[in-house]
């Protein structure tokens, strides 16, 4: 099974296991293969936090850390405590002995020994070997303290430093103290403690609300930076069809039901991602996306500059999933849940991705059709030999626009597509000249005629 059978397979599972989640489940998997972060908006009970929990303990060898925000949670409860060690003379921080591998291996010879005098404590030998550890231990444990001693330290284990995948519940509902170490650990994966500023291994940040904060509002618009760092965004809603509950009725009342068959390990998941990062975006892809840029923005939508920059890795891991070597034209319909900022604006932005991007070329040839027509209305509101002439012109630089596009069709479909607009564009060129009782020349001609 390839790895993208695997991630494939366990979205199946997911999808068979919760009904009209496929939205939400298709955008965890963006997320995690992009190293995006995903923010999940709905009525409560509408199995948010659930999906995401079913996805992510699919990701074997992953650590995980999840914790339901409130203005009392304080940054010890999400990136660890002081080590209280770390301050006491002559003391090592136990994370510093926890990764040290010399420590370590004494530490089991330890055990061992104990274990020896434990079972026999008349055995002389594992007496004077208990006692001979315990002072190389206590001697190198000083060694320590001298290089690493003075320095406070935090105790990271299972909190947001020490984890991979990330579950941050409610998470407007923080605190301003904490506010600010959130705000870099989602944009830059990177956590600073005691002026020492550190990588950190999360891959993806995972949050859920029924609500969103209301920007306008003064008070709330500290946490506009917070929305921001969420690059993905999806809208749940109840189960609508009535086969889909019962479905999912019959199989929580089975013993079925939670089985986990379908796994992602932690190794494979960085493969995968590695894969996505080599799907080639073309030039072409990149013109395109600059199309549904001004498109939104003429239809009010703001796209930042830095979202737009950023399509990429979304697009590159719709690519992967659609068993795509390099991004094409309808990959791009997955960024309908990274364009929108307010839910209302999600129709629009579909509409324009569908428009652009499912049929470019159609677009494009829809488009052509009708500067087609409306150079002809333009002639035909009076038609004379003198208004044939720049009319022939126009007709000449569309057939031009219209070569390009032919030769970009990839399918017999496309071809017949672009055939038709050029037998419309023909008609009307025909119609014109027959207006004037002048010579008809084809397309092909006038064009031949303009660039002689």
């Amino acid at each position: 099974m390839t790895l993208r059978e695997k991630m494939q397979a366990v979205m199946t599972e997911l999808n068979g296991e919760i009904a009209e989640r496929d939205e939400l489940i298709y955008a965890i998997a963006l997320a995690l293969l992009s190293e995006s972060n995903l923010f999940i908006l709905g009525d409560p009970g509408q199995a948010k936090s659930f999906v995401v929990n079913e996805f992510r303990k699919r990701i074997t060898g992953a650590k995980q850390f999840e914790r339901l925000l409130s203005k009392q949670t304080d940054e010890e409860a999400l990136f660890g405590r002081l080590d209280l060690a770390s301050l006491i003379p002559g003391a090592v921080p136990a994370q510093v002995l926890a990764k040290d591998a010399h420590y370590q291996k004494m530490k089991q010879q330890l055990h061992s020994v104990m274990q020896a005098v434990q079972a026999n404590p008349a055995d002389t030998s594992a007496t004077a070997q208990l006692k001979q550890l315990s002072e190389a231990m206590e001697q190198y444990q000083k060694g320590l303290s001298l290089l690493v001693g003075g320095k406070p330290t935090t105790i990271t284990e299972g909190k947001i430093p020490d984890a991979h995948i990330v579950f941050l519940d409610e998470i407007f509902k923080a605190g301003d103290g904490i506010l600010n170490s959130l705000l870099t650990v989602l944009n830059e994966k990177r956590y600073t403690n005691e002026g020492v500023t550190v990588q950190i291994p999360v891959i993806s940040f995972f949050s859920a609300s029924n609500e969103i904060p209301n920007f306008r509002n003064k008070e709330e618009q500290i946490l506009a930076p917070l929305y921001d760092r969420f690059q993905l965004k999806v809208v749940t809603h109840n189960v609508q069809k009535r086969k889909a509950r019962l479905k999912i009725l019959h199989e929580k009342q089975s013993t079925r039901f939670g089985t986990v068959t379908a796994t992602v390990t932690l190794d494979e998941l960085y493969a995968m991602q590695s894969e996505v990062k080599a799907v080639v975006i073309p030039p072409s892809i990149n013109e395109l996306m600059d199309d549904v840029l001004c498109e939104l923005r003429r239809q009010s939508i703001t796209v930042s500059d830095r979202k737009f920059f950023g399509f990429g890795r979304i697009a590159q891991a719709a690519a992967w999933l659609n068993g795509h070597a390099e991004v094409q034209p309808n990959d791009l319909l997955s960024l309908k849940n990274y364009l929108w900022n307010e839910p209302k604006e999600i129709e629009t932005v579909c509409a324009v991705l569908e428009k652009l991007c499912d049929n470019p070329l159609r677009t494009r040839l829809e488009e052509l059709l009708h500067k087609g027509r409306d150079a002809f209305e333009a002639f035909n509101a009076a038609p004379s030999v003198k208004a044939l002439v720049p009319l022939r012109s126009a007709f000449a630089a569309l057939y031009q626009e219209w070569r390009a596009l032919d030769d970009s069709a990839q399918s017999d479909k496309q071809r017949a597509q672009t055939a038709q607009t050029l037998a419309e564009l023909e008609a009307l060129n025909r119609k014109a000249h027959d207006a004037c009782r002048f010579s008809y020349s084809t397309l092909e001609e006038l064009s031949i005629l303009q660039t002689a």
